[in-house]
């Protein structure tokens, strides 16, 4: 009897030990690094609000290590969102990304693929204005050569990138043949007001993907993952779960 207790003990110390060191190599796994590449502060000119705020939250719900980047660069004008006209005075593309990232941005150009297991690009006219000159020459555009190299060097390590309303174009320019959604190629009497986005795609040489707004599109071969948010005239929390959908696509991908 005396024989069977101790051999109940030891083997009660013995599981203990083993749940304490699961437990300790469950809370010391790295947490994904993610950089998220702003381009100004407003949905007009620089980054749409709300998107990149619905990605940081998706963000910090799965426990990524967030860092967030800007071009520090002229924008291309500063709208009034009042009146949805230019201002008189221009403003700066870095400094205007702080108020989003509550002062914690850096420079783009010191983004380095190595350093990062993903990238994410939030909307907004922005990433058409200040990213790129979508918004002015469409399928001939040119993207910023710190965006370009950014993209080029997350493909090149197989890493994901994660895009949302407009900011898929920049994909689409940049990785000859990949696959990406701006949700519709039809307006739909107004869901979609951005649909001509679609033909200009397929126009740089990409594959256009119609899906809803809370759906994503995942290039598997590529590893980029979309979602139509802002593209579609639609409700907050439709636009939300769309983007956790892209998160979590991302996050899966860095695995």
């Amino acid at each position: 009897m005396l024989a069977t207790s101790r051999i109940f003990r030891l083997c009660t110390q013995y599981s203990f030990q083993c749940v304490k060191r699961n437990a300790f190599h469950c809370s010391s796994v790295r947490s994904a690094k993610v950089a998220v590449v702003l381009s100004g502060c407003g949905v007009y000119d620089g980054t749409e609000v709300h998107e990149a705020s619905a990605i940081l939250v998706h963000l910090s719900r799965n426990k990524a290590d967030v860092s967030m980047f800007a071009p520090d660069i002229e924008q291309m004008h500063a709208i009034d969102h009042t009146k949805g006209e230019p201002m008189p005075t221009n403003r700066n593309v870095l400094v205007e990304s702080a108020r989003i990232a509550r002062g914690k941005v850096q420079a783009l150009s010191n983004l380095t693929a190595n350093d990062y297991d993903a990238v994410i690009f939030p909307g907004g006219f922005g990433a058409a204005k200040n990213l790129s000159n979508f918004a002015v020459d469409g399928a001939n555009m040119k993207v910023n050569s710190d965006v370009g190299r950014i993209i080029q060097e997350f493909h090149k390590g197989n890493k994901p990138i994660g895009l949302c309303c407009i900011a898929p174009v920049l994909a689409a320019k940049v990785i000859p043949g990949c696959e990406v959604t701006v949700g519709s190629d039809q307006e739909e009497g107004g869901k979609w007001p951005y649909a001509g986005t679609a033909a200009a795609i397929a126009t740089m040489g990409a594959s256009h993907q119609k899906k809803d707004v809370t759906d994503v599109h995942v290039d598997q071969k590529n590893k980029i993952i979309t979602t139509p948010a802002y593209m579609c005239e639609t409700a907050l929390h439709e636009i939300f779960d769309g983007i956790g959908k892209m998160v979590t696509g991302v996050l899966k991908l860095t695995t």
